[in-house]
């Protein structure tokens, strides 16, 4: 199964069709969306083409296809309206024999750990940056960055995780690193 990988989209109707249409070319069996779907956060200026409503309908119509954790900025009203569920703070899911804890990041995050074991892999968006770190006992931190905001210089990007590696990617496809389990 491979996976897209995705976070911060923030109701940047533009980027969201440029990940939509990333995730066709890129022929993954599912999307996982690490939080921040709809509103842009006070933090934030508001991103080009914001239209939230219009990343709803985009998203809907992907529903049964789509894993999603919640977002500092995702709340009760945009489960209203967003047909997947979206309120879960973390997924675990496995990425060959490692464990990998799926959160957004503004809870937990390497400063404050979720109960991960020597191995483990805490992946979460929030901070707007791509990362690839080890920790702890031979544990991973990787953020895929961000579809509509990314910080730092960073390009807007997402990540994919087939046969175990993790490449990042610019939302045009143009990979800029790997990691390997």
């Amino acid at each position: 199964m491979k996976l897209l990988i995705a976070s911060d989209i923030h109701g940047a109707a533009g980027y969201c069709r440029d990940l939509l249409a990333a995730w066709d070319r890129e022929g993954a069996d599912r999307l996982l969306l690490l939080g921040d779907l709809l509103y842009h956060g006070p933090r934030n200026d508001l991103p080009p083409d914001y239209a939230p409503k219009e990343v709803i309908a985009l998203l809907n119509a992907r529903k049964n296809q789509i894993f999603c954790v919640r977002g500092n900025c995702d709340t009760e009203v945009d489960q209203m309206v967003l047909e997947f569920p979206v309120l879960a703070d973390y997924a675990v899911l496995t990425a060959g024999s490692r464990l990998l804890y799926a959160t957004h990041g503004h809870v937990y995050n390497t400063a404050h750990l979720p109960p991960l074991q020597p191995g483990d892999i805490l992946l979460h968006g929030h901070t707007h940056i791509p990362a690839w770190e080890v920790f702890g006992t031979d544990n991973l931190y990787l953020n895929p960055g961000s579809v509509s905001i990314p910080k730092a210089g960073t390009p807007h990007s997402y990540m994919t995780l087939e046969n175990g590696v993790f490449t990042w990617k610019e939302l045009g496809g143009e990979a800029y690193h790997t990691e390997s389990l």
